[in-house]
């Protein structure tokens, strides 16, 4: 199953129509500073989907205006738990997205990953 966050910003990505709000916000779990927009959101989607492996949900919880969606995936060698915190805004598209990641071995190992493809872009 794709990273479920590509899904659900990227227009035509996989088998989910868009459901990013075009002033949609990432919280990164290794950038301080967040991405605004549906176009930055959808670069930095693109290159998770090439670092996660093994990406799967084990567990959600869902609540008037978001979700909770915990996953586990690979970075390398290093096994990552993680949560996709989803808030939809009045339309039901998603307007913010966070992520957090542990452990801190999962994390570093994801933000060197992330920064050799975004540079590459």
């Amino acid at each position: 199953m794709p990273y479920i966050g590509v899904n659900y910003i990227i227009p035509g990505y996989g088998t989910c129509p868009s459901r990013g709000a075009d002033d949609v916000v990432f919280q990164s779990p290794v950038v301080y500073k967040p991405y605004h927009g549906r176009e930055a959101v959808s670069q930095i989607l693109r290159a998770v989907a090439q670092v996660f492996e093994d990406f799967r949900y084990v567990d959600h919880f869902e609540r008037e205006g978001g979700a909770a969606l915990i996953f586990k995936a690979r970075v390398g060698d290093r096994e990552v738990d993680g949560i996709d915190l989803l808030a939809y805004d009045g339309e039901g598209l998603v307007k913010e997205l966070t992520v957090m990641v542990r452990p801190l071995s999962g994390i570093l190992a994801l933000a060197e990953e992330m920064r050799k493809r975004l540079e590459s872009a």
